[in-house]
C-alpha cells in the first residue's frame, strides 16, 4: 500500500490555495470569536437516504435536532451530485454525505467545512464465490486468472465515479493490490447501492462494493461471499460526514448545537442498537426492514462516529489520491477541510 506522508500532503495543498482562498481563516471558523457572530433563524439539513447517515436518523426521530436553537428543515435527496447542488446553489446549510463531495465543494472554493465525521470503513468489496474463493487463493492474482478463465474482465459493479466507494475501490486495485489502472483490471458499470443486491444476484455482475445493509444482503446469499473489507484497504477511512457552510459558522451556538446533537446521537447508536436501527429503517425505506438495519448493526462496515480528528489521516490520504484521479485539482489541505472549532468547544 502506497503510504503518503501528511506533511507532503499539506505542503503541496498550501502551494496550491482553492479559489476561494484563505477558507480556515476568512470562514470564520471560530464562530463568533473570529467574526463577532450571526443569528440564523433556520437551517436546512440534507441528507441522501443511505444507512451510513445514522446519526441523523436518530437525530430526527428522538427529537435531537429541536435542541437546536435555529428552525430546522430537513431536505431529502435522491443522491449524492443532487446535495452537491443544492449545497452549491446555497439552497442547503447543512449535508450528510459523502467525504469526497466536501473535497469536491471546498476545492471548487465553497465556504464550507467538516463539522464532525459520521461513519468509517463502511464498505465490503463481495462477489460471488468463485471470485471470493479464486481470490483468497491467489490474492491480487484472481483478476488475472479470472479474465483467462472467462474470456473477459471481472464486471464490476459500483456507484458512480468519484463517489467514495468508487474512490476506495480505486484505492484497492491501483495502490493497495497494485495491479494498473482500474479501468485496465475490472469492466466497471454504474450500479447505485440499492440496485447492488439484484444486479448481483442477477448476475448481470460479478462483483461490488457496497455498504450496509446491502452487503449483510448479499452475505446471507450462499451464492456470494466478501473478498475484502474497505477497513483493511484504507484503515479508518471516512465515509460519510457532516458538511456545514459559512452561515452555520459564523452562528457559534447552532453550529456547536448541530455537534453536540450529534455526539448524542452516536452515543445513542452505540448504547440502543435496536431503537436506532429501527430509526434508520423507518427513514430509510426501500424495503429496509428493522430487522435488516439491526442485522447490519452487527457489521464491521458499520461504525458511527463523531470526532472530526478521527478521520484527518485518511481524509489527507484519500484527498490526494482523489487529485490523481482527476476529481479536484488539487488536495484539500484539513485545515481547509475540517471546521475542528465546535467540536473542540465541546471537548
Amino acid at each position: 500500500m502506497v503510504q503518503i506522508s501528511r506533511r507532503r500532503l499539506l505542503q503541496k495543498a498550501g502551494a496550491s490555495t482553492v479559489a476561494a482562498a484563505g477558507i480556515a481563516g476568512c470562514l470564520g471558523r471560530g464562530g463568533e470569536s473570529s467574526r463577532g457572530g450571526g443569528s440564523l433563524d433556520s437551517v436546512t439539513v440534507a441528507y441522501v437516504p443511505i444507512y451510513p447517515n445514522m446519526q441523523h436518523y436518530v437525530m430526527e426521530r428522538e427529537g435531537y435536532y429541536e435542541a437546536v436553537p435555529a428552525e430546522v428543515t430537513i431536505e431529502r435527496f435522491s443522491s449524492g451530485p443532487s446535495v452537491v447542488k443544492a449545497f452549491a446553489s446555497g439552497d442547503v446549510d447543512v449535508a450528510l454525505f459523502g467525504i469526497t463531495p466536501s473535497m469536491v465543494l471546498v476545492d471548487k472554493g465553497t465556504e464550507a467545512g467538516i463539522l464532525v465525521a459520521n461513519s468509517r470503513n463502511g464498505f465490503k468489496v463481495m462477489g460471488t464465490t468463485d471470485l471470493a474463493d479464486l481470490y483468497e487463493q491467489e490474492g491480487a492474482a484472481a483478476f488475472e486468472r479470472f479474465e483467462e478463465a472467462h474470456g473477459r474482465k471481472v464486471r464490476f459493479g459500483a456507484p458512480p465515479d468519484g463517489s467514495v466507494p468508487d474512490i476506495v475501490l480505486r484505492y484497492w486495485i491501483q495502490e493497495d493490490l497494485d495491479i494498473g489502472e482500474m479501468e485496465s483490471v475490472v469492466d466497471k458499470s454504474k450500479v447505485p447501492p440499492a440496485k447492488a443486491v439484484q444486479t448481483i444476484q442477477s448476475g448481470d455482475i460479478d462483483a461490488t462494493i457496497i455498504q450496509e445493509p446491502f452487503a449483510t444482503i448479499i452475505g446471507q446469499d450462499d451464492g456470494f461471499g466478501e473478498l475484502a473489507w474497505s477497513g483493511e484497504i484504507l484503515d479508518n477511512h471516512p465515509v460519510t460526514v457532516l458538511f456545514a457552510n459559512q452561515r452555520v459558522f459564523d452562528d457559534s451556538k447552532v453550529a456547536q448545537s448541530l455537534v453536540e446533537q450529534h455526539i448524542a446521537a452516536t452515543e445513542f447508536t452505540a448504547d440502543s442498537p435496536d431503537a436506532a436501527a429501527a430509526h434508520a429503517a423507518s427513514v430509510i425505506g426501500s424495503g429496509v426492514s428493522a430487522d435488516l438495519a439491526r442485522a447490519a448493526m452487527d457489521s464491521k462496515a458499520s461504525e458511527f462516529i463523531s470526532d472530526p480528528h478521527a478521520i484527518t489521516d485518511q481524509a489527507a490520504t484519500m484527498g490526494e489520491f482523489v487529485a490523481s484521479v482527476g476529481n479536484i485539482e488539487e488536495p484539500v489541505a484539513t485545515e481547509d477541510l475540517f471546521a475542528f472549532d465546535p467540536y473542540d468547544a465541546l471537548q
